[in-house]
């Protein structure tokens, strides 16, 4: 057990000071004082005396101390040392058999020494104390000694001044720390990887003598700074038996193992919730980017402070990535738990990135294994970081640790999740690698499955596009504007189509038609019907005949519905022949008045055969607008379709004036949301003079 003595050099505090209650130490010895002059004779007989050896100061003083208080055989003994006292002024101690006033023989514990007065009298001082109390002092305090020091508890004794002047060994084993380093210090300088104040809440018990019972501290000590330490520790004041307040005194008890069981077992559940709500939340559409940014946002801030999903540019192309030489990768996801450099270290999402064979996250990609730097040192960033300045700006951001997993999926590599911790002072270790590993393997999945659609869609939107016509530069008496816009989803691409027909005698036939299903199938389908109806227009038919002729086709392409609607502008007769095969109506809006939808026949959808189909004729004269479209700019599964066609209609009026390419473009920014549930066609037609 180190000790420090309050006089030794450097301290700063003299050893001399004002007079101090008693410490109550001889009081558990009852020191007896006798004094004899030269001949033996007592001349002072103090009370702890007459406890000791039974006799009044009345009955002891002017008495011979020999025949007083020792036995008979032991007399000359005693006379010899007194004698030796006297003589060469030399104290004596030891313990020795003394007679009771009741006739009992007790063992006392003596410290003689001669005193000489002013007159050159010589005088013996006699100390004596039972040696039963004395044996018992000191076994206590030995046992109090091997206590603190054989412990497993650690233990801390301070001054008033909140220094340190022991430290047991079980605390020395817990702390990390030697007594040396402690002795003599106080213990703000000491326990300065606390984040709470000790030295406050130490003061307090000093002040009030309130202990401080089993309060839990987790910390980080010097010597395991990367580990946390759980402490079950205690304060309280220590008063000697008169109530003098001596200093305080703190214990320590190590609860580091059951912390650690009860964080594992909350890690465990936190990751099993984590698991629990990506495969819930990642995956939700099939669009790439959606689902990238899904996998980042779910494991920051629980896993990582910084997360970004970079995938392959050859995964994205369906090309097969080289085995050497620089790695090519699409960032599509960056989640942060704040705003920090390693944010701005990191590649902006939709841009691509070049990373050198040398870079962990090529050595990931390449090798398909997990990449893990549990401790990063300004090489390793050097390695992280696709260039210098990056790496400069990790480090400033203060990345201390690196994972990165690969991102596979039906045994091809499709890119890496890439993990950095800055705020979490805990490093990655082998557990997370497999947390991520698990996560990676569940989002590639869905990675791989929206870069899929991603490659349908295209294929989609490529062969609708392509079978869409563009309209005439010119039509005789009639401006006209078309629009399409694929859905959200892959899968609700493909069905709808417009068209301008040039006809004879400077007629005009318009067309908009949707095919029900969706994909690469609807949008072939749809092929086949706008081809059909351009052919059937070309024979100069009427709406109504051309829309039979058109059903009667959809008679040899399996499982086809289609609604659409035809309609012929004559700007000789400045009329519109239209006709509906279960289409919405067109919405008609003249010079000077609102728009407003017309009322016509519904008809049957083309391919239910066997109904037939009626016409009606409009005027239609210069000034006048007719706008025909597709379902999927007025059904939602949000409104009602009345009010949504209310609001195509209030679009419409509020485009008055405005040319029919204008007239597009407002009616689809009023109407048609951002990644729609359908795809739309639209075909606005103004009346020219």
């Amino acid at each position: 057990m180190g000790t420090m003595d309050s006089s030794r050099a450097g301290d700063g505090r003299s050893t001399a000071g004002p007079a101090a209650p008693p410490s109550g130490l001889l009081d558990l010895l009852s020191v007896a004082a006798v004094v004899l002059n030269a001949t033996g004779q007592v001349v002072f007989w103090s009370p702890k005396a007459e406890e000791l050896f039974g006799y009044t100061a009345a009955e002891a003083l002017g008495q011979y101390a020999a025949p007083l208080t020792v036995h008979e055989e032991h007399r000359d003994e005693v006379i010899k040392l007194f004698a030796e006292v006297m003589e060469s002024g030399t104290d004596w101690a030891g313990a020795f058999p003394i007679r009771h006033k009741d006739g009992s023989t007790r063992l006392v514990e003596f410290r003689n020494m001669r005193l000489l007065d002013d007159l050159g009298h010589t005088y013996v001082l006699g100390l004596a104390a039972d040696q039963a109390a004395v044996e018992r002092v000191e076994r206590d305090a030995a046992l109090a000694m091997r206590l603190v020091s054989q412990s497993p508890v650690g233990l801390a004794i301070l001054d008033p001044d909140l220094r340190y002047l022991a430290v047991n060994p079980a605390l020395e084993r817990i702390t990390g720390q030697s007594a040396a380093e402690r002795l003599g210090r106080p213990v703000g300088e000491v326990l300065t990887y606390l984040d709470t104040d000790p030295e406050a809440r130490l003061r307090r018990v000093l002040e009030t003598g309130e202990s401080v019972v089993d309060r839990d501290i987790v910390c980080r000590p010097p010597a395991d700074p990367d580990h946390e330490h759980a402490w079950s520790v205690s304060y309280y004041r220590l008063e000697d038996s008169a109530g003098r307040v001596l200093g305080l005194a703190y214990s320590v008890i190590d609860v580091t193992e059951r912390h650690r069981a009860n964080a594992e077992a909350a890690q465990a559940r936190q990751r099993l919730a984590l698991i629990a709500r990506a495969s819930a939340s990642v995956g939700t559409t099939l669009d790439l980017e959606t689902t990238a940014r899904e996998l980042a946002d779910v494991v920051v801030p629980v896993l990582a402070d910084v997360a970004a999903v970079d995938v392959l540019d050859s995964a994205l192309d369906d090309r097969t990535a080289p085995h050497e030489g620089p790695a090519f990768f699409r960032v599509l996801a960056v989640s942060a738990a704040d705003s920090t450099e390693a944010v701005r270290a990191a590649d902006p999402p939709g841009g691509a990135a070049r990373y050198d064979s040398d870079r962990l996250i090529t050595q990931c990609v390449r090798t398909c294994r997990p990449v893990l730097v549990p401790h990063t040192t300004r090489g390793d960033l050097e390695r992280i970081a696709r260039h210098g300045e990056a790496a400069a700006l990790l480090a400033a951001a203060g990345v201390h640790s690196y994972l990165a997993v690969p991102l596979v999926a039906r045994g091809e590599v499709l890119g890496a999740l890439d993990l950095k911790r800055t705020r979490n002072p805990t490093p990655f270790d082998d557990d997370d690698a497999l947390l991520a590993c698990e996560l990676a393997a569940r989002a590639a999945v869905c990675i791989d499955n929206a870069r899929g659609y991603q490659t349908q869609r295209h294929a989609a939107l490529t062969l609708q596009r392509s079978l869409l016509p563009e309209p005439p530069s010119h039509l005789p008496g009639l401006e006209v504007a078309c629009r399409y816009q694929p859905a959200g989803a892959t899968s609700e691409i493909g069905g709808d189509w417009f068209d301008a027909i040039p006809l004879q005698g400077d007629k005009t036939a318009l067309v908009v038609g949707d095919v029900m299903g969706s994909g690469i199938n609807a949008a072939a389908t749809m092929g086949q019907l706008r081809t059909a109806a351009r052919a059937f227009a070309e024979l100069d038919l009427a709406p109504a005949e051309a829309l039979r002729h058109l059903d009667h086709l959809t008679e040899g392409i399996e499982q086809t519905i289609a609604t659409c609607i035809y309609c012929v502008y004559d700007p000789h007769q400045g009329q519109c022949r239209i006709c509906l095969a279960g289409h919405l109506p067109p919405a008609l809006m003249r010079v000077g008045h609102a728009a407003q939808l017309l009322d016509l026949p519904t008809g049957a959808p083309l391919g239910v055969g066997g109904v037939p189909f009626e016409a009606t004729t409009i005027d239609f004269h210069p000034g006048d607008a007719l706008a025909l479209y597709t379902d999927g700019l007025v059904e939602t599964r949000s409104a009602p379709i009345d009010s949504r066609l209310g609001t195509l209609l209030d679009a419409l009026t509020a485009t008055r004036g405005h040319d029919p390419e204008r007239a597009c473009d407002r009616i689809l920014e009023i109407l048609r949301p951002p990644g729609g549930e359908d795809d739309v066609a639209l075909l606005v037609a103004r009346a020219q003079s």
